[in-house]
C-alpha cells in the first residue's frame, strides 16, 4: 500500500523535472539565437547598405536569367505622407506603438482563425517583424526562421525608437518587383514622391504589400479593390480621415481600382514568395 501511495507523488515529481528541463532548454535555445543574432544597434545612427530581402530577390532574378536593377531612395518621416504612415499602420499592426516587437493579442486571434480554417491563413506578424525578416532574414518559411525573427523583434525594439523602426521598414519594405523603400515605391506606382501621396493612393500603396510583385493597377484584383475598400473604411472608423476626405478618397479609389480584373482573378492576397515568370530568351538573329 504504501509503494501505491508514493506512485502518483513519484508520476508529479517526473513530470515537474520535465517541465523544468524544458523551459531551461527553451531559455538556452532563446540566449542561444540572441547571442547568434545581429546586433541592430548601429541601425539607430545608420541606414543599411542592403538588406537580406534585396539580396534574396537578386539571387532569385539570376537563377531565372532576368535583369535586376533594385530601386531605392531613402528618405525620412517627414518626408513621408502622414496617411501612408496611418493606412501602414492600420493594415499591417494597428497596434505598433503599444507592443515591444510581438503582438500576443494578434498571435491569439490568428492562431484561432487558423484552428477554424484548418490551416495557417492569417498571419500576426508585427512591422517589427517584417523589419527583421527584410533585413536579415529573407522570406524562408521555417520553425527556425521565425524563432529568430522574434528574437530580432525583441533586439530591435530594445534598441531603438518606435519613429526608427518605422522609417527602416517603410524604407526597405517590398512595393514591386524590384523596388524598395516608400519613395521608390510612390515614384513607380503613381509618379509622386512619398510625401505628395494623396489618401487614396496612400490606401492603395497600404494595401499592396502582402503581394506587392503581383499587384498591376492596370489590372486590380478582387482582393486588392477589397482590402483597399475596406482600409479607407476602417480609417474613417478610427477618426483617421474626415466624412468628407473619406468620400473625396473614395471616388479617387474607384478610380484608381477601375481597370478590369485580371483572367487569374483571386479574392485572396495569393503568395507573394512565388517565382515570377523567367525573362524570354531573344530568338537568334538568323
Amino acid at each position: 500500500m504504501p509503494s501505491r501511495a508514493r506512485a502518483p507523488g513519484r508520476r508529479v515529481r517526473r513530470l515537474a523535472l520535465a517541465l523544468v528541463a524544458l523551459v531551461l532548454a527553451t531559455a538556452a535555445a532563446l540566449g542561444g539565437l540572441w547571442l547568434a543574432t545581429p546586433d541592430p544597434g548601429p541601425l539607430a545612427r545608420e541606414n543599411p547598405r542592403t538588406t537580406a530581402l534585396i539580396a534574396q530577390r537578386q539571387a532569385e532574378a539570376k537563377a531565372r536569367r532576368r535583369a535586376f536593377r533594385p530601386r531605392q531612395a531613402w528618405v525620412g518621416l517627414d518626408r513621408v505622407s502622414p496617411r501612408l504612415v496611418e493606412a501602414v499602420l492600420a493594415s499591417e499592426d494597428a497596434n505598433f506603438f503599444g507592443h515591444e516587437g510581438l503582438d500576443w493579442e494578434a498571435i491569439r486571434l490568428a492562431a484561432e482563425h487558423d484552428l477554424k480554417e484548418h490551416r495557417f491563413a492569417r498571419g500576426a506578424s508585427t512591422l517589427t517583424q517584417q523589419l527583421a525578416k527584410n533585413l536579415w532574414l529573407g522570406t524562408e518559411k521555417s520553425l527556425l526562421r521565425k524563432a529568430k525573427e522574434a528574437v530580432l523583434a525583441a533586439k530591435l525594439e530594445r534598441a531603438l525608437s518606435k519613429r526608427r523602426i518605422l522609417a527602416l521598414y517603410l524604407n526597405v519594405a517590398e512595393w514591386d518587383d524590384g523596388v524598395f523603400g516608400v519613395e521608390a515605391g510612390a515614384r513607380a506606382r503613381f509618379g509622386v514622391s512619398a510625401a505628395s501621396l494623396s489618401t487614396a493612393q496612400a490606401v492603395v500603396m497600404a494595401s499592396i504589400l502582402p503581394a506587392p510583385r503581383k499587384v498591376d493597377l492596370a489590372n486590380p484584383s478582387s482582393w486588392l479593390k477589397h482590402r483597399a475598400r475596406r482600409l479607407l473604411d476602417r480609417m474613417r472608423a478610427a477618426g483617421r480621415v474626415t466624412a468628407e476626405e473619406h468620400l473625396r478618397a473614395s471616388s479617387e479609389l474607384e478610380r484608381i481600382l477601375a481597370g478590369p480584373t485580371p483572367a487569374d482573378d483571386l479574392e485572396e492576397p495569393p503568395e507573394d514568395d512565388a517565382p515570377l515568370a523567367p525573362a524570354p530568351v531573344a530568338a537568334s538573329a538568323g
